[in-house]
């Protein structure tokens, strides 16, 4: 099992310091979050002199977590849809550059409880995503769609949907252990085909706390990824 974390836990360090310290505490992956200094529009922007060839001199393997702060790929406003598909496609773009395998990105909100609002912003959700991953197979990288907790608000907060995102979309699936924490039966996640990598955090179960792990009721076995 190849291990790695999240640069959100040294936001705002340099790309440089980051891989520095993930080289350093020999881990073998670095998902690189793409909010704030990481937004792959600015470091793809050549006049800001960002050196992406960095990347080149450590050996560990990189996968990127989308933008998703304001945007939403099932939004009931197409100008939200579309601005989220060019910023997914430009977070591909970034992993196709610096040689990441893959990108995780969330699969949206939907902010009203009716059920026909509800299958609408998963139609929404489907489309964008769709035309996300037709572009990710062009640049040859990953798409992965992530699983929520179990709220309302959240799509793919159950397997059940989460599947069917994943299935609907032809993308690959992101397993983020601590939300799924927050469902009844967690290891049903784990029967979602194509998963192609994990987030691994902690919890009691309730809200999506993100502590750390064993401090919380998620299961960490040697089952763990063995399910029935």
């Amino acid at each position: 099992m190849k291990l790695g974390f999240s640069s959100l836990s040294l936001f705002m360090k340099s790309l440089e310091e980051i891989l520095d310290i993930a080289t350093n505490d020999k881990f073998d992956l670095l998902e690189i979050l793409c909010e704030g200094p990481y937004w792959p529009r600015n470091l793809l922007n050549s006049q800001n002199h960002i050196n992406l060839e960095v990347f080149d001199s450590y050996d560990i393997e990189l996968m990127l977590h989308s933008p998703t702060i304001d945007l939403n790929p099932a939004s009931m406003n197409e100008g939200i849809r579309n601005e989220t598909a060019k910023q997914t496609k430009e977070a591909l773009d970034l992993a196709a550059k610096i040689g990441a395998l893959a990108i995780t990105t969330h699969p949206g909100v939907v902010h009203r409880k009716e059920e026909r609002i509800r299958n609408l912003a998963i139609r929404f959700c489907i489309e964008t995503l769709k035309d996300c991953q037709k572009y990710a197979e062009d640049v040859g990288v990953i798409l992965s769609v992530e699983n929520m907790p179990n709220k309302q608000e959240y799509l793919a907060n159950s397997p059940e949907e989460h599947r069917k995102l994943v299935e609907s979309v032809g993308s690959s699936a992101t397993i983020d252990w601590g939300h799924a924490n927050t469902y009844k039966s967690p290891y049903e996640y784990l029967k979602i085909p194509n998963i192609s990598y994990f987030h691994l955090n902690d919890n009691e179960g309730e809200k999506d706390s993100h502590i750390p792990l064993g401090k919380g009721s998620a299961d960490f076995s040697k089952n763990f990824f063995k399910p029935s």
